[in-house]
């Protein structure tokens, strides 16, 4: 890959894979550094890129029923002090507001690192009978979390995000509901984003704060590492009761609504870049790609290039595909760098030559295959050009997934593993206990990914402690 390399100012991702990314992350335009350390700009090619994702996974929350809502930025101290695991488990990233214009303020405010505490106090006040259930709300926000250390999409201290929010009559309905909402997340990276996942439930030690189940949907990087791409957690009636939600049931009886939450952030865009991309900058899914196809007139001076590059734009973008051509004074070649860098999944190229025999040369960004169609036929080649670049992207990151998950008995074999292939996903039997999580962890270098839902029988012993295991665990190193 590297010899191949037409892009400079990106280091090889063999050479040192986190400066390639952040090297990718700045080339490509994507994002920018601010001010205040741990806070990024989205230029508009990065935030184009969100902008699609936010497109289709609002359209699936409405076909489920939800609607969207504004909530405030910031959470009275005392109003977040109500659930006590809750508050604990993001103390130490919250941010205060102590100040008011010139005044002190009389209690502080936090800046909302996620909402659960902003919409039990709504619901608390419009909730009153079973017929008012469920309340299916989704809101589109940012929200602040003060990290130690910061990475471009991966680790912001402000980031985008959807947090999905829902109240319900019964446990049933709430466990549903949050097992529905991790398959949406799944859907939208495997169609989607060409992501294959691995579902599952975070353990004890790993779920949310205030949660009584967290699932996950957990991808693979290219270098072997996972990234937690989406959660979904279901509450139980515990904010419920320390918020004082109550509804009257069919019986006229007071009773509690259980509750989920579920979000997918800006860190997928991380994914995307670290799943696809090569030394040549971005590769991107065309389903969520700003720009699906480039038009490149060559020799665009010549009589009649121009003119029929602008008719070729024009019929894509009839087709409802994302189209531009570039008919900038760079050189072809620059042209070619910079939309490949830029992860355009295809390429038009048209001349003189191609004028004269009626077709435009193909070629795609994820293999660089050339294809010379005929321009009678673009209506239909384009689309299926597309449709095989997306599936191909998808299939190449499955063979990844497979090629780098393994499976194990000891503690030792699962530190061989992860350490002679850099990574990867292991799987192994597990006895429940946190000791062993944390034990794993201090001598293998590997944190609990997912309980998958797919179980396997590897074995009938932990692999730390030798007693009785019934669960199957996926361990790896996580961004």
């Amino acid at each position: 890959m590297a010899k191949d390399k037409k892009v400079e100012q990106i280091t090889d991702m063999e050479e040192d894979f986190a400066k390639w990314y952040t090297d990718v992350c700045r080339k490509a335009e994507l994002i920018d550094y601010s001010s205040v350390k741990g806070m990024f700009i989205l230029r508009p090619y990065g935030y184009a890129i969100w902008e699609n994702i936010q497109r289709e996974l609002d359209r699936m929350f409405k076909e489920g029923g939800h609607e969207n809502v504004s909530m405030p930025l910031l959470i009275p101290e005392s109003l977040l002090q109500k659930e006590k695991d809750h508050v604990k488990g993001f103390a130490p990233e919250c941010a205060w507001v102590t100040i008011g214009g010139s005044e002190e303020l009389e209690e502080r405010l936090c800046v909302r690192p996620t909402s659960e505490t902003l919409f039990c106090e709504h619901w608390s006040h419009i909730l009153r009978s079973w017929r008012d259930l469920p309340l299916l709300y989704n809101q589109w926000c940012s929200v602040l979390r003060w990290e130690k250390s910061s990475r471009p999409f991966l680790r912001h201290r402000e980031f985008l995000w959807q947090e999905g929010h829902t109240l319900h009559a019964d446990a049933e309905e709430a466990i549903a509901e949050t097992e529905q909402q991790l398959e949406v997340y799944a859907k939208l990276c495997e169609e989607f984003l060409a992501m294959p996942v691995t579902r599952g439930l975070k353990t004890e030690k790993e779920k949310f704060a205030g949660a009584e189940r967290t699932y996950a949907i957990e991808c693979m990087m290219h270098d072997g590492k996972a990234l937690q791409s989406g959660t979904s957690h279901y509450f139980g009636d515990g904010f419920a009761k320390a918020f004082d939600i109550t509804f009257s049931d069919k019986n006229n009886t007071l009773a509690h609504p259980h509750q989920t939450s579920w979000g997918l952030s800006t860190r997928t865009i991380g994914g995307i870049i670290m799943t696809h991309g090569d030394n040549n900058g971005l590769v991107l899914p065309p389903k969520i790609a700003p720009i699906q196809v480039i038009v490149v007139p060559i020799a665009q001076h010549k009589e009649g290039v121009s003119e029929k590059a602008l008719e070729l734009l024009k019929l894509l973008k009839s087709l409802g595909i994302r189209a531009k051509a570039d008919f900038s004074d760079q050189s072809p070649g620059w042209k070619f760098a910079e939309h490949e860098m830029k992860g355009v999944p295809l390429r038009l190229e048209l001349g003189p030559k191609d004028l004269e025999s009626g077709a435009c040369v193909a070629v795609r960004r994820d293999t660089g295959e050339k294809t010379v169609i005929k321009l009678e036929e673009l209506e239909s080649a384009v689309p299926e050009l597309l449709e095989k670049v997306q599936n191909a992207m998808y299939n190449k990151a499955l063979a990844n997934l497979n090629a780098n998950t393994f499976s194990a008995q000891t503690v030792e074999d699962v530190a061989q593993l992860v350490s002679s292939h850099g990574g990867g996903f292991v799987k192994t039997m597990w006895c429940g206990s946190e000791e062993c999580e944390i034990a794993m962890k201090e001598r293998a270098g590997v944190t609990s990914r997912v309980i998958p839902f797919d179980q396997e029988n590897l074995g009938e012993t932990c692999p730390v402690c030798g007693k009785s295991a019934d669960k199957m665990v996926i361990w790896g190193v996580a961004y």
